[in-house]
């Protein structure tokens, strides 16, 4: 999944990836370190490379395409919010506007802080969180997830 989301952002602009396993990132991403604290300060040690606008896109969204990231960075200040109520996307058009709020209604405590939009973005709205999450999915998937899976086109 990771590899279908960063082939879709690389059409987009530069791609950060935060992870511990540098193996795993597809040529073209930069990678940074990830401190092992969790999701917050992993985006936190990620934007703090960025000076400008950024997105922030979880890396379980197999659907994710350049059309629906483009879509999200237009959209300003933003997020994409999960079925569950946490935020699989931001747009943030100044790094320095970011606060972890991840978790449990993390969706609706990015609004309360900053004012975040929801931009309705159907590829962003499709994480994959379990077999039945993939199921739901499977007709949005990327190809590289497909592959892996042996789905057809």
């Amino acid at each position: 999944m990771l590899g279908d989301v960063v082939e879709a952002a690389l059409a987009v602009g530069r791609v950060i990836v935060v992870t511990d396993d540098a193996s795993v990132v597809p040529t073209g991403a930069e990678v940074v370190p990830d401190v092992g604290a969790g999701l917050g300060p992993a985006v936190e040690a990620g934007l703090a490379r960025v000076v400008g606008h950024a997105l922030v896109v979880n890396a379980d969204l197999p659907a994710a395409t350049p059309e629906s990231l483009r879509a999200l960075a237009a959209a300003g200040l933003a997020l994409v919010e999960a079925r569950d109520g946490t935020t699989n996307a931001l747009s943030v058009p100044d790094p320095r506007l970011f606060v972890a709020f991840y978790g449990s209604g993390s969706a609706a405590r990015f609004r309360a802080h900053a004012a975040y939009a929801t931009a309705p973005i159907p590829e962003l709205e499709a994480d994959v969180d379990s077999d039945a999450d993939l199921e739901r999915v499977a007709f949005k998937l990327g190809a590289r997830t497909r592959a892996l899976l042996a789905v057809p086109a």
